[in-house]
């Protein structure tokens, strides 16, 4: 892989302005942002970040791009995400391998992402023709009543840096076809992404002759997420990230009575019964555990085996994992890749550490990788433990290819209360050829999580469907369904078109 034709297909620079509107580049003068990469820890680009001034310049665009983008019909906004689309297409590769190597996924997961924002952009052009209301009936002689949706208005996305491209494009592409214009603060970890990403969009406006401010960038650190939160011109403020700073986020959004979408953190276990069938499973169960090195807010975290399979389960994953091939994303026989800096290797092992203290019983030893190919530091062994639901480690969401091993010994209703007993609720799963144990899963009585998957892993969901969980995951829903709604503001409208004023409930009032 040759980085800089990479770089250069996508119109990123060595050294980046931190802040867009459409394709006009800001002047920043904010601190300098250094994008290293976690596969060999070399320089890729320099990013100026922007600032308070940069932000309310990108927000006078965004209310003046409003004005007309909100009056073009959603079919032809439809059009405008279509072409991206197909922008996207022609650069699904370059793209695919900037995430894996700034972000360190491997190329297939880059690319596989790419392919996600593909995919939102097919389905929010489908559904730019079928933005539609309810009509209902009056309980008044000719009178009409139905509902309508309008657009809100900007939109802010704040997003992480383990999906660096395809979760902006959850948002964007909905928020466009609903009549919305939007501002991107996206991870500083990962900010050549997200200029790619504006290069690739600012075209297709430029080509439409397109306001710039539909579509605009700022790149920093907390403050200008706070900036967002805080701002009452920003009607929607949607947030992906760890628990703590979508605490933060809503608080903030919510003082000010503003909307609130938040992606936040998960502990995603997968039940196993004795009528799994284990031979199907394992792949899963691997994948979801080490796919990403562990940084999916989706990662499988822990395993609920009942007591007659734990030993066959447990041998059968230990076995898996030696098999594990440990390197560079970029190469397709490698199976993880490495954590995203080494301050998240730090946290890794603090992790491990404190399973160990709370009684966990270590199957598969972990520790960091070094020597040649591992120059970044960032690269770790994944781990397996055997541990307790109630630790305060499992408890606890730890962004990295860590899985515990949990043993159950009752009924299918024991494992839906230890998976369910910890503060998130993004993704759940259980492996069973029983359809009673399957329904009872789903039942009103099952699993508390937004997802809630039957044969299949905890990661990998799929675009028609609503993404997002409930607890400390914050509640919001993105991608498919009835997503969209979150994106425009509710309107029922009552038409009289008789000769007479009646009142509602039959109220009378005489002058």
């Amino acid at each position: 892989m040759n980085i800089q034709s990479i770089l250069s297909s996508l119109g990123v620079e060595s050294k980046n302005s931190g802040a867009a509107i459409g394709a006009n580049w800001l002047t920043t003068n904010g601190n300098t942002i250094s994008s290293i990469s976690p596969v060999d820890g070399n320089l890729i680009g320099e990013v100026t970040a922007a600032t308070e001034k940069d932000y309310e310049d990108c927000i006078r665009s965004a209310q003046e791009a409003f004005v007309d983008w909100r009056m073009v019909p959603a079919p032809q906004r439809g059009e405008i995400v279509r072409q991206f689309g197909d922008a996207l297409r022609a650069k699904k590769e370059d793209l695919g391998a900037l995430v894996s190597y700034e972000m360190g996924k491997s190329y297939q997961e880059g690319l596989g992402e790419v392919q996600e924002m593909i995919d939102i952009c097919d389905f929010a052009v489908g559904l730019s023709r079928q933005l539609h209301g309810l009509t209902m009936h009056s309980e008044r002689p000719l009178h009409r009543m139905y509902e309508q949706y309008h657009p809100l208005g900007i939109v802010g996305i704040i997003s992480a840096f383990n999906f660096p491209v395809a979760v902006w494009a959850w948002n964007t592409a909905l928020a466009w076809i609903c009549g919305d214009v939007c501002i991107w603060k996206p991870s500083e970890k990962a900010p050549l992404c997200a200029i790619a990403c504006q290069k690739i969009m600012a075209e297709v406006l430029a080509n439409n002759n397109l306001h710039g401010g539909i579509c605009s960038l700022i790149i920093g650190e907390a403050d200008l997420g706070k900036l967002m939160a805080s701002d009452k011109r920003i009607p929607l403020v949607s947030a992906t990230g760890s628990t703590r700073m979508g605490k933060s986020v809503g608080q903030v959004v919510g003082e000010r009575l503003g909307k609130s979408l938040l992606e936040l953190g998960g502990n995603n276990a997968v039940i196993l019964t004795p009528d799994a069938d284990l031979k199907m499973v394992i792949p899963a169960l691997v994948f979801g555990a080490v796919g990403t090195t562990g940084q999916r807010c989706t990662s499988t975290r822990r395993l609920i085996i009942h007591d007659s399979i734990y030993d066959n389960v447990k041998q059968a994953m230990v076995s898996a994992y030696k098999q594990l091939k440990i390197g560079n994303p970029l190469d397709e026989s490698n199976h993880v890749g490495p954590l995203i800096d080494r301050d998240a290797v730090v946290m890794y092992e603090k992790a491990i550490e404190t399973a160990k203290e709370e009684g966990g019983n270590v199957i598969v030893e972990g520790g960091k990788l070094s020597g040649e190919g591992y120059e970044s530091n960032c690269y770790v062994k994944p781990v397996i433990i055997e541990a307790e639901n109630q630790f305060q480690i499992v408890q606890h969401e730890t962004f990295a290819p860590i899985l515990y091993l949990i043993k159950y010994n009752g009924d299918v209703n024991e494992a839906i209360a230890i998976q369910n007993n910890v503060p998130q609720g993004l993704s759940s799963a259980i492996m069973t050829t029983n359809m009673r144990e399957q329904e009872a899963f789903l039942s009103h009585a099952g699993s508390d999580c937004g997802i809630a998957n039957v044969n299949i892993g905890t990661s990998g969901a799929e675009i028609g469907g609503a993404f997002g969980g409930e607890k400390e995951t914050g509640g919001g829903r993105e991608s498919g369904s009835d997503a969209w709604k979150i994106y425009m503001r509710r309107q029922t409208n009552t038409i009289n078109w008789g000769t007479s004023l009646p009142l509602a409930q039959g109220i009378k009032f005489e002058i």
